[in-house]
């Protein structure tokens, strides 16, 4: 069984800002492409897991978060490292009803474990906020594997 590296997107990919959908506002935070860099080399896959609220209040649509999300990914092969596959949640319960996927839920962690059969023993989340590290809590990714990154961009 295979073993990835889950990473929230804003906060731990790009600099933490309201409703990036756009890739001028978009910047990378301090030392992420090392980070997963490693984790690659270790045999993770990288999957991303994000909640996307803007797209059910309509900030943006689910197009210009493709597009982004495209250009993040290629920003990665660039540099050496395949993001396998991003999973993102286009909800809000005050919009559209409660889901399984949004972060603390862990209906993201679980599609991917299933799609790419994951050892959820051995899956590593990264988050900056307690709903990220809830979700892999609610996944069954052990205590120790779950890790808060600040918006200083360093691991605690």
């Amino acid at each position: 069984m295979k073993k990835a590296l889950f990473l929230d997107r804003d906060g731990v990919i790009n600099v933490e800002k309201n409703w990036v959908y756009r890739i001028e506002d978009f910047e990378f935070t301090e030392g992420i492409f090392d980070l997963c860099k490693k984790y690659s080399e270790n045999g993770y896959l990288i999957i991303v897991i994000t909640n996307q609220a803007g797209i059910a209040k309509g900030f943006y649509t689910e197009s210009d978060f493709l597009k982004l999300t495209e250009w993040m990914n290629n920003q990665f092969l660039k540099k050496g490292i395949l993001i396998t596959k991003v999973y993102y949640c286009p909800h809000h319960p005050d919009f559209t009803g409660k889901c399984t996927c949004r972060k603390p839920e862990p209906g993201m962690i679980l599609q991917a474990t299933k799609e790419f059969s994951l050892d959820i023993s051995e899956c590593v989340l990264i988050g900056d906020k307690e709903s990220d590290l809830e979700a892999g809590r609610n996944a069954g990714i052990p205590e120790f594997n779950l890790h808060f990154y600040n918006q200083s961009n360093e691991e605690e």
